[in-house]
């Protein structure tokens, strides 16, 4: 992995895209978007209208994208389904949670050098709160 300068422009990919939360800061920064994963149709319709996504990569459902298939990036966003391990969910955990267990398909993909997630509460706990 090679130091990065200050200032220096990274490319990243959004993950678990929502509306854009993670592109929106990443680009105030400076940095480029290279793709985005969301599964929910309205989601994905208003990252679209948000975002200019045209010739970016972009996949529906993280299962069935191949880690080899991404495009190079420096940083990889996701704020993955965390309704099994929140304190306000059923807090099933992270493995047997059908939806916080999205978690894994991330790192199943993961071959960059950086990764950024977002924790709720209960993740470190693994869903025993």
């Amino acid at each position: 992995m090679r130091p990065f300068l200050f200032g220096e422009k990274m490319k990243f990919i959004d993950i678990f895209a929502g509306i854009g939360g993670f592109r929106s800061g990443l680009e105030r920064a400076g940095h480029q978007c290279v793709g985005y994963i969301e599964w929910d149709k309205f989601a994905r319709k208003s990252y679209q209208a948000i975002y200019k996504t045209k010739g970016e990569y972009t996949a529906h459902d993280i299962q069935q994208v191949k880690g080899v298939e991404l495009p190079e990036a420096d940083i990889w966003t996701f704020g993955s389904p965390c309704q099994d391990i929140s304190i306000a969910g059923r807090q099933e955990g992270l493995i047997k949670g059908a939806k916080s267990s999205m978690f894994f398909e991330v790192i199943r993909c993961l071959k960059e050098r950086i990764g950024g997630g977002e924790d709720v509460t209960c993740l470190s706990y693994h869903g025993k709160c």
